[in-house]
């Protein structure tokens, strides 16, 4: 497959999608149109997101780490699997003359819809096809148990691969519900959110009140049109230990301790001035106007605003099995707007935001749904597009599945084919770094932070921790994974950027990945290195990459398994 030129807004599309300019909104956003309106263009509210972003993170997510797939009721009550069908090494049955052919024909066979496979001997499997990531690749198939077993016999070479669920890597504190003790009931506590420059009251803000901490037992809840949010939590509970608040836009989080509980809370939100230097800007300042020309980056997330005025788009793809392939736009949530505006944000403060390398070309690979997880089919075949649209560079801000042959698959594919996947680490404090950034051929990501690089009682107080650097006020954020396979660490406590509608503040390796990736965008469009940007895109082309961003490391004194062989500068 091979990108095409859409004739009505010049955005790059994989052929055959047919860009929808009119519902998507493209032909503005390709001409530089302001509309921050628009509700397909804001796709789900912060608030909706978070809610979505929790459900994530609690049991559905824990059962998708543990292996799980999902399951579909089928005539006769068999329970039918979602699997990966693949070839026996990468996501394409080779072409070559040593390779043998009965794989890749068996592949091109399975055309979408229900398909029964035999064999000489009698054995058949019969399999529902629902997506392709091309004629002779990775194929997403609805499966029984037995029938599972029964195509091994039929292709024992093919490896057949449960679908599993990933989320984005952003850091956000959720509280489990709290039972009341046994006859002593619930009460009711208000928190009333307003600006602390004017008073006003700040609506769709998420409020977390945790009564447990390190148990991460309370309550949470979403702002009115008021400002105002009730939670229910024991009446033997005298106070909070913290209170987090979670706004939509426009405002930095809020981060309070040990609140005496009352029947009324009050919790002051302050405004964001593009014009403040945060951790990102602070290591990597603002990208000068060309930096990052002419490199192509991927962004594999819930899709990039394409009217916002900081952010071009130059194409995309949504890869969610039965949904529109160019529907690329925000819809999946905020996170990769946010994470688009660190990477290639041109705005100019006071008034916008700008990223690491604002002349580099952005591609929206969406993967995320709203409320829902990315699953490594949808992931593997925007890694697959990616790779046919060109990008040096894909950035995916994003893990928490089960160890998954058919990502470690892609993610090697394109780096055999000149593109590089930067990934975050996770934020599982201190965890072991999560999958896919742990796969030898991603380059993964920890996120690191400075104290003074955002206001006295802000969420990102929450995220100091040991171990310090040589510079005491530099930190590796609390909630950062860690191990031996951190390559590098980025900037990722409270960064400012786009979000659809205005800008937001976010926490996570979510934020040090693309930090990460706008760096190595910016090395790579320097004239120094201008012979691998136009190198044979093959693998020597991604040593290459990998050997400039490596190269180019600082080490902040975190120590290995924090911070790998540093801060990429450049």
């Amino acid at each position: 497959m091979t990108p095409e030129v859409c004739t009505i807004c010049k955005m790059d599309v994989i052929a055959p999608v047919r860009c929808r300019a009119v519902e998507l909104r493209h032909a503005p956003a390709a001409r530089g149109r302001r509309d921050q309106s628009d509700s397909l263009e804001k796709g789900q509210t912060m608030a909706n997101w978070f809610q979505g972003l929790r459900k994530l993170k609690g049991a559905a997510a824990r059962a998708h780490a543990a292996g799980s797939v999902a399951k579909i009721r089928v005539k006769g009550g068999a329970k039918a699997l979602r699997m990966i069908i693949l070839p026996a090494r990468g996501l394409r049955a080779p072409h070559d003359s040593v390779a043998p052919a009965a794989a890749r024909n068996f592949l091109s066979s399975l055309a979408l819809g229900v398909s029964t496979q035999h064999a000489s001997g009698g054995a058949s499997a019969k399999m529902k096809v629902i997506d392709a990531v091309h004629e002779d690749g990775a194929k997403l198939v609805e499966m029984t148990p037995d029938a599972v077993m029964e195509l091994r016999a039929i292709q024992p070479g093919l490896r057949v691969i449960p679908e599993a669920f990933y989320r984005p890597a952003v850091q956000v504190c959720f509280a489990e519900s709290v039972p009341a003790a046994a006859g002593k009931g619930t009460r009711s506590v208000t928190l009333a959110v307003r600006s602390a420059a004017d008073g006003a009251p700040v609506k769709d803000v998420m409020v977390v009140g945790f009564t447990d901490f390190a148990a991460r037992e309370g309550a949470q809840g979403v702002t009115s049109a008021g400002g105002t949010v009730t939670l229910k939590i024991p009446s033997r509970v005298k106070k909070f230990e913290r209170v987090y608040a979670y706004p939509e836009i426009a405002y930095w989080g809020a981060l309070a301790k040990n609140v005496q509980v009352a029947a009324s809370i009050d919790v002051k939100l302050t405004p964001i001035d593009l014009s403040y230097v945060d951790c990102l800007r602070h290591f990597y300042g603002r990208g000068a106007p060309n930096a990052g020309s002419s490199v192509k980056v991927g962004v594999i997330d819930s899709g990039i605003a394409l009217n916002h005025p900081d952010l071009t788009v130059a194409g995309g793809e949504c890869t969610i099995p039965g949904e529109n392939p160019g529907d690329f736009g925000p819809l999946g949530g905020p996170h990769g707007s946010h994470v688009a505006g660190i990477i290639a944000g041109h705005g100019v403060a006071p008034s916008g935001v700008r990223g690491v390398a604002p002349a580099a070309s952005l591609y929206s690979l969406r993967v995320f749904g709203a409320g829902e997880g990315a699953s490594n089919y949808s992931i593997i075949k925007a890694i697959d597009r990616a790779v046919a649209l060109g990008c040096d560079l894909v950035n995916m801000s994003l893990g928490g599945g089960p160890r998954d042959a058919a990502l470690e698959s892609a993610i090697g594919d394109a780096y055999l084919a000149g593109t590089v996947c930067i990934v975050a680490a996770g934020n599982d404090y201190r965890s072991p770094v999560s999958v896919p950034a742990a796969y030898q051929l991603s380059v993964a990501v920890s996120a690191c932070g400075r104290k003074g690089t955002f206001p006295a009682g802000t969420t990102e107080s929450g995220d100091v921790a040991p171990p310090y650097g040589r510079d005491k006020n530099d930190f590796i954020a609390a909630f950062s994974n860690v191990g031996a396979e951190i390559d590098v660490t980025g900037p990722g406590v409270g960064v400012i950027s786009s979000v659809p509608g205005g800008y937001g503040v976010m926490s996570g390796t979510s934020m040090a990945c693309p930090a990460v990736t706008g760096l190595a965008a910016r090395l790579l469009s320097l004239p120094a290195n201008a012979a691998i940007l136009s190198g044979a895109r093959d693998e020597s082309r991604s040593n290459e990459i990998v050997q400039m961003l490596l190269q180019s490391c600082k080490k902040l004194g975190f120590g290995r398994i924090y911070e790998g062989l540093g801060l990429p500068r450049g």
